[in-house]
């Protein structure tokens, strides 16, 4: 099945976010050793999914006018999540070569 015909979500997120993606993914993509922005790419995931997490659980709990207790916590629980995930995330893709990050590259760019 092609992939335009699975379902499929999607998010919004910042005109700036996008050009930083859009900036990282280029150089990944271009560079004759793409393993020397590993580290921007890990932070570029990071903000990805940061990013998601809000379009996708605390802004509907804004939208529903949950109360402010839970949304902290929600809040917290989310930065946990991201604090937990950021030395793994930039380990894993520090330990990449060349044709494993020109992979990833082009899983996120398939995504925009």
């Amino acid at each position: 099945m092609p992939a335009s015909a699975k379902p499929s979500l999607r998010f919004f997120h910042a005109a700036a976010l996008r050009a930083r993606s859009n900036k990282v993914l280029d150089a990944i993509e271009r560079d004759k050793d793409p393993t020397q922005h590993a580290a921007a790419l890990s932070s570029l995931v990071l903000d990805l999914t940061e990013a998601g997490m809000n379009y996708y659980f605390l802004k509907p709990l804004q939208q529903a006018k949950v109360g402010f207790v839970a949304r902290q916590t929600a809040s917290l629980g989310m930065a946990g999540s991201l604090r937990v995930m950021s030395p793994i995330i930039r380990s894993i893709l520090a330990g990449t070569n060349a044709t494993q990050l020109h992979v990833i590259a082009r899983h996120i760019r398939q995504l925009m």
